[in-house]
This record gives structure tokens, C-alpha cells and sequence, in this order.
């Protein structure tokens, strides 16, 4: 079985999976899921992505459920994730098992520098033999900078330390068909049109994803060597369950030899702005090389050096991802222009390549 070869292995546990309908912490259940952790972790690190803490949140302060306005919501989430990293505690602790606190928002994973010093954090935290429980960090997150859902958190968790498999513990066994059986598609090595299809549209009580976070969460561990599973999280001891019972959703990598650099543009979650190209630039970035500012005809959004930009082509079609040498507004400058007159224009000496060869994917 593929996680028994596995070095690193992430968990994303929902909310729906720690948290029982009357918002009390499923301590059975994460009992069982340490066993699991115990029966198979010889050698390997774990990390658990854990939701719940606004559902423990209104438990502890005793608010029923009903829509909560954001910055309510983010104190209510302070108030419950001390409750929720205190609960693995106690439970980990009976099983000798140490634990560390992560909690995680976008710039952490969009922005490089930061991106490296999370990952020497679980690093570190590996070296101590303590298994990190991460959360987003739902108190100062705003509605603009947030990821959203645990799902997609989980995936950029898998890639930055680059994990060999996230599971995500649902209250589904996987994805399902749209036969009258509903039988679950057990391999998917491709994520098109027939799989999108096969979403419904719908959210747990507490949740906040839904099958089609989980099949972006799929698209990042895909693109980064990662397999990824959809598994059911109601059952006790629910890896050994889903390996016995062989009842999963997988999801195959497209690839496994591009850099942990070249891993981390091409699974961000967006981009800082547009770089269009005409058409011989174009061929250039097909035939590997750098992107040079003649070949640049436009520039949409505000980007700083070093930020995360999408490049198109004349047709408006994807064409890379990359990280600029350059701002916004110094290519708004020297766009179209020779790149020995970039000097001059700018009044600084400067690379002369816009997005560097190593620091952009192609899509």
C-alpha cells in the first residue's frame, strides 16, 4: 500500500469529523485516528490540517449556529482553537505523542521567503518528533485573504513540506458517479469536464468546502507530485478502514521531478496580476527560454518584484506562471522595449530577463 511507503503523509481532518452535531470535540473518534497514526507510523511524519475551532468556538461560549458576521466569527475562532489544540493534546498525550500548534494564512504559502520558513518550521518540528496540528489562522483572516476551507490549506500544507499523500477525511467515501448506484470513482489521473461534472454543490452543517474545494485541493497535489484521497472520516481508525475496505477516491500526480521552487508557482492559489506576450515570445517560453520585456504588450494588476504573476498569450490562453524580477510598474516602463535599454530607462542596473526560465511553469 502506498502509505506504508510513504515518508511524509498529511491528514486534513473536517469539521464534520471532529466536531459532532452538538459541537463537541469527537474524542472516540480522534482516539481511534492516533491509534491508526501509531499503527502506521513507524518512520513517518504526520501532520494533521484540523478544522472545528469556530464549531468548538460556539460550543464553549454557548452560541447556537446562525449566520455570524466575520469579525465575530474570527473571535469566536481565537476563543475555540485554544479548545481544539488542547483537546490533541490531551489525546496525543495519552499515546506519548507530542504535538506543536501551526496556524497558517495565505501570505504564508503565497509569498516564497515565507513559504521556505514554514516549511523549516514543520521541519523542526519533525526533528522533535511532535506532529503539527495546523489551522488557518481564522482570527485575523479577512474575507479577501483567506483560503477559505481547510481543503485547499491542507494541499499548499502537502507541497510546501513535500508530502507523499494528503488524505482528506470527509463525511463521503469519495467521489461518487452519476449512476443510480452511486459507485465510487476509484482512480483519477486526470481532473476534466466528466470529473467537474460530478460535483454537487452542497455543504455539511459546519463545513465549508464541499467536493469541489476538495478537487482544487486535488489539482495543487497533482501538479506537485503529491497523491491525494478522498476517504471517509465517520468510520473509527479510518485509515486502516479505508485500506481494508479499499473505499477511496484517489488522485494520481501529472508529475514528480520539477523543483520544490517550480512546485511551489505552479500550485498558487492566484495570481498578483497578468503578463500578456505576442506570439514570438510565446514561442520562446514554449522552447524554454526567459520572458524579455520586448515581447511584452501588456500589463494587468499591480504586482511587486518578486510576486507571483500569470502570463498570456495573444489568444488570452494560459500560458505560464512566474515570479517577476520585475514591479508592475517598472514593466509598464520598458515593456516592448530591448533589453539593453532597460538600464536607461530605469535608471538602474537590472536583470534583464522579466521572468527567468527557473523561476516560471509552464501550464
Amino acid at each position: 500500500m502506498l502509505i506504508e511507503n510513504s515518508k511524509k503523509i498529511v491528514l486534513k481532518l473536517g469539521s464534520s469529523t471532529v466536531v459532532d452535531s452538538k459541537g463537541a470535540f469527537k474524542k472516540k473518534w480522534i482516539t481511534s485516528l492516533i491509534k491508526d497514526i501509531k499503527k502506521f507510523g513507524k518512520n513517518k511524519n504526520f501532520v494533521i490540517v484540523s478544522s472545528g475551532a469556530i464549531a468548538l468556538g460556539q460550543k464553549y461560549l454557548r452560541i447556537k449556529r446562525k449566520k455570524i458576521k466575520l469579525e465575530m466569527s474570527q473571535a469566536i475562532a481565537a476563543v475555540g482553537q485554544i479548545h481544539l489544540a488542547g483537546e490533541f493534546q490531551k489525546l496525543f498525550d495519552k499515546y506519548k505523542i507530542k504535538t506543536g500548534q501551526i496556524l497558517i494564512s495565505p501570505d504564508d504559502t503565497e509569498q516564497r521567503r515565507r513559504a521556505i520558513n514554514v516549511r523549516r518550521t514543520f521541519d523542526n518540528l519533525f526533528k522533535l518528533n511532535a506532529i503539527p496540528i495546523v489551522n488557518e489562522n481564522d482570527s485575523t483572516a479577512t474575507a479577501e485573504i483567506k483560503y477559505g476551507d481547510n481543503d485547499r490549506l491542507a494541499a499548499r500544507v502537502a507541497q510546501i513540506i513535500g508530502a507523499d499523500i494528503l488524505i482528506i477525511f470527509s463525511d463521503v467515501d469519495g467521489l461518487y458517479d452519476r449512476s443510480k448506484s452511486k459507485k465510487i470513482v476509484k482512480n483519477i489521473k486526470l481532473i476534466d469536464d466528466k470529473i467537474t461534472s460530478l460535483i454537487e454543490k452542497t455543504k455539511n452543517t459546519y463545513g465549508s468546502g464541499g467536493i469541489y474545494t476538495k478537487l482544487d485541493a486535488a489539482k495543487i497535489c497533482m501538479n506537485s507530485g503529491c497523491h491525494m484521497f478522498i476517504a471517509n472520516g465517520k468510520k473509527d481508525n479510518p485509515i486502516s478502514n479505508m485500506i481494508k475496505n479499499e473505499r477511496f477516491t484517489h488522485f494520481f500526480p501529472k508529475i514528480s521531478s520539477l523543483d520544490a521552487k517550480k512546485k511551489w508557482i505552479i500550485g498558487s492559489l492566484s495570481s498578483n496580476g497578468t503578463i500578456k506576450i505576442d506570439d514570438g515570445a510565446s514561442k520562446a517560453l514554449r522552447n524554454g527560454k526567459s520572458l524579455l520585456a520586448a515581447g511584452i504588450t501588456r500589463i494587468d494588476g499591480f504586482f511587486k518584484k518578486g510576486e507571483n504573476v500569470l502570463v498570456m498569450d495573444q489568444n488570452n490562453n494560459q500560458l505560464a506562471r512566474g515570479l517577476s524580477s520585475f514591479s508592475s510598474d517598472e514593466i509598464n516602463k520598458i515593456k516592448g522595449k530591448q533589453s539593453k535599454e532597460i538600464e536607461k530607462i530605469l535608471g538602474y542596473f537590472s536583470k534583464t530577463e522579466i521572468i527567468h526560465k527557473d523561476d516560471m511553469v509552464l501550464l
